[in-house]
């Protein structure tokens, strides 16, 4: 199945776990950049508050054609209990383009959950398959077996 997986990543970890399961679905990876600098901790404070309001950005146009892949996976940082503001741009403005689809996260405490039935909400789909992982979980590289049991649910799809 062609693949595609998109991802924000504001320090590196949600980068990390594309980066594995890029390897593992032999897909292409497209890293989402937003056109708002979010580096540092007025970044990070920035990126809280426009999670909470739902705001969206302006990112930078995607090489990728979405329409080409079977299957769209979405990374995304858990900002605020919720999708990052990239993220939730991202869907909004590709959610046509997308057939089947599956989500992964990576949160330094809670919010998985919220986060994928909003994405969810978003695109008017349910996911095949999505997983989240703690940012320590990542740093740790602790993240095999999760990675593999979502690789299954997609492979039994």
């Amino acid at each position: 199945m062609k693949t595609l997986i998109l991802f924000y990543s504001r320090t590196g970890m949600t980068k990390k776990v594309a980066d594995k399961l890029a390897v593992i679905f032999n897909a292409d990876t497209e890293e989402i950049y937003d056109t708002v600098n979010r580096s540092g901790a007025s970044g990070y404070l920035l990126s809280g508050r426009d999670a909470t309001f739902k705001k969206l950005t302006t990112l930078k146009p995607l090489i990728h054609n979405i329409n080409e892949y079977e299957l769209v996976i979405i990374g995304t940082p858990v900002w605020a209990w919720t999708m990052s503001t990239p993220v939730r741009t991202l869907l909004t403005e590709q959610k046509d383009k997308i057939n089947k689809v599956a989500f992964f996260c990576t949160q330094g405490g809670s919010g998985a959950e919220k986060a994928f039935i909003q994405m969810a909400q978003l695109l008017n789909k349910k996911p095949i398959a999505s997983f989240s992982l703690l940012t320590k979980e990542v740093a740790q590289d602790k993240m095999s077996d999760v990675i593999n049991d979502f690789a299954t649910k997609i492979n039994n799809s």
